[in-house]
């Protein structure tokens, strides 16, 4: 708390709390529960995530996509009045985004492609849309999906209620052109407001209300915990929401700076959100994250400090227990209006645009998701953009793994080329990989490693590792065969620039045992040390096997006479 900021906090959340109340009975309505919950899961969750996300600005609310999934869930649909179900899985969501944040789990988002989450948010876009035209219309439509219920839809345009469409267009025009005046996001309110006034004039009783489809209570929230019974059940959409949520809330912390020029803590805003969202579940509202267009609302009206998003919640609460008798009035196609603005607005053209360019894989990314978000139920579409995305970072890199060889030579820099089809006899070949040696890559290193062929005899091949921290069974597996090989040739593998964590897994898998521990020379803080130690004892060893003086052997297949070992060493390392 600052006084020199309480008024731009108060004026900006004055704001947001003004307009979070049709957008919060907007969500409700989206999620096909009652309207009010979703302006309680607005009024606890911008209150609570005040105080514990490490974003100063972000406002934690229910958005579009959350309601989406929620509107798939069976238990929720089946909820009466109180809708346990809802609150149940608004707890188990806001319990595994806590768990998230106290794994310190916030890195893994970077994992999700940009085009699994613009096929997935464009797909949400047209299902907002279509989600509104039966209360846009006034006709009720049946189907398996959305889109199933559209084309029915479309197969009853002489059933469609004019005096309801009017309603719904009305809306929209108001919205579009009150944001322009000075009441700019104020205008939502004031859109609404007069379409509901208007209704009476327009549709002489024949138009929907809140209240015609749901009890609406002029009262806060009492606590309730939530049913034990229904939570095996909820688990696999509150994974979904989990997702859908954290990946909203990350694209805040991304972007959006406190106010010392810092950028939040991902870990931190995932605490923040889960706290928000287990007392949402408590205290009867919809599952909530961080919302980026309340978020953009609140800084862009002025806010300064974390004071505005509890103003907001302040006023949401105020609104409750004054006016929560009149909400009851709002006109159903004044709600669907309003969704179908929103909806076009969460539309990114710009984005499919981007991803389109960047080449086959990327769009047939971002095409399986869209398309699966459209037929599927959303839960399960999230958790198959999950799995994709998953998939899609598997293969690729498993297929950037590459094998140079170095030509490694006294007085000069390695030189790099292709590997040798073969390993040629009595000679030292230094192979370095470059990607990742993850299990899928291993097949692809392992075919790229010079044959080991009769005439193999007397060699030695160095791989150099330097870089890898970690290598998994199927790598090792690989290496130790080719050791394996090498050895039934009088030939040896050696490993150069080992670091000490892969030595260990080496000791415990007894790979180190087969290929001779004196063959490993761990990394040091010199770049090229170890490497220059395996060069010189492969050389040796190949010098002894050969019957020639060791130091005779050194440099035997180099045309020019050979510095000593300290002068290789230190011209390789400059």
């Amino acid at each position: 708390f600052n006084r020199r900021t309480l008024i731009p906090d108060f004026s900006a959340g004055l704001v947001l709390g003004i307009q979070s109340i049709p957008s919060g009975m907007a969500n409700g309505l989206l999620a096909m529960v009652n309207p009010i919950y979703g302006l309680h899961g607005y009024m606890v969750g911008v209150f609570t995530g005040a105080f514990f996300t490490s974003s100063v600005f972000m406002s934690v609310q229910g958005t579009s996509t959350m309601a989406l999934v929620i509107a798939s869930v069976p238990e929720v649909a089946q909820g009466g009045y109180p809708n346990t179900a809802l609150f149940a899985l608004a707890f188990l969501t806001g319990l595994f985004m806590l768990a998230a944040g106290l794994l310190k789990l916030g890195s893994l988002i970077r994992f999700v492609p940009h085009s699994v989450m613009t096929g997935f948010i464009n797909a949400v876009a047209i299902l907002i849309i279509l989600g509104q035209l039966d209360d846009f219309t006034g006709c009720a439509s049946s189907g398996a999906n959305r889109l199933m219920r559209t084309i029915d839809l479309l197969q009853k345009t002489g059933q469609f209620h004019i005096p309801t469409m009017l309603v719904g267009t009305l809306t929209i025009i108001l919205i579009l052109t009150l944001e322009r005046t000075a009441l700019k996001s104020l205008g939502i309110v004031a859109a609404m407001a007069a379409a509901s006034l208007a209704t009476p004039l327009i549709g002489s009783g024949s138009v929907a209300l809140v209240r015609d489809i749901a009890i609406v209570p002029d009262s806060l929230p009492l606590p309730m915990l939530p049913s034990l019974a229904v939570l095996p059940y909820l688990i696999l959409p509150a994974l979904s929401l989990t997702f859908v949520g954290l990946m909203q809330g990350a694209s805040i912390t991304q972007s959006v700076p406190n106010p010392d020029g810092r950028y939040p803590d991902p870990s931190g805003d995932f605490v923040g959100q889960g706290a928000a969202g287990l007392l949402s579940g408590l205290f009867q509202g919809t599952a909530v994250g961080g919302s980026v267009s309340a978020t953009a609302l609140v800084t862009s009206a002025g806010a300064r400090s974390r004071f505005a998003n509890l103003t907001a919640g302040v006023v949401i609460a105020s609104a409750i227990l004054l006016f929560g008798r009149y909400v009851g009035l709002i006109a159903m196609p004044a709600l669907a209006g309003l969704l179908i603005v929103i909806g076009f607005r969460t539309l990114k053209p710009v984005q499919v645009a981007m991803v389109w360019k960047t080449g086959l894989t990327q769009d047939a990314v971002m095409g399986l998701t869209f398309v699966s978000s459209l037929i599927l139920p959303l839960q399960y579409a999230v958790l198959l953009g999950v799995g994709l995305a998953v998939l899609l970072y598997v293969i690729h890199q498993s297929n950037q793994i590459t094998v140079k060889a170095w030509d490694v030579q006294p007085g000069r820099f390695p030189v790099e080329g292709p590997p040798p089809r073969a390993v040629p006899p009595a000679k030292v070949t230094v192979l370095v990989p470059y990607g990742s040696l993850f299990y899928a890559a291993a097949p692809l290193f392992n075919a790229q490693l010079p044959e080991v062929t009769p005439d193999t005899r007397h060699a030695v091949v160095i791989l150099a590792l330097r870089d890898k921290k970690d290598v998994g069974s199927t790598f090792l597996n690989v290496v130790a065969r080719y050791a394996g090989a090498l050895h039934r040739r009088e030939s040896k593998l050696m490993l150069a620039g080992v670091d000490p964590n892969v030595v260990a897994q080496m000791e415990r898998t007894g790979v180190a045992r087969d290929i001779g521990r004196e063959n490993l020379f761990q990394a040091t803080q010199d770049i090229g040390e170890a490497l220059m130690q395996a060069v010189t004892a492969a050389e040796s060893w190949i010098g002894e096997k050969q019957g020639e003086n060791p130091r005779q052997a050194y440099g035997r297949n180099q045309e020019t006479p050979k510095p000593n070992v300290e002068y290789r060493t230190r011209n390789f390392e400059g």
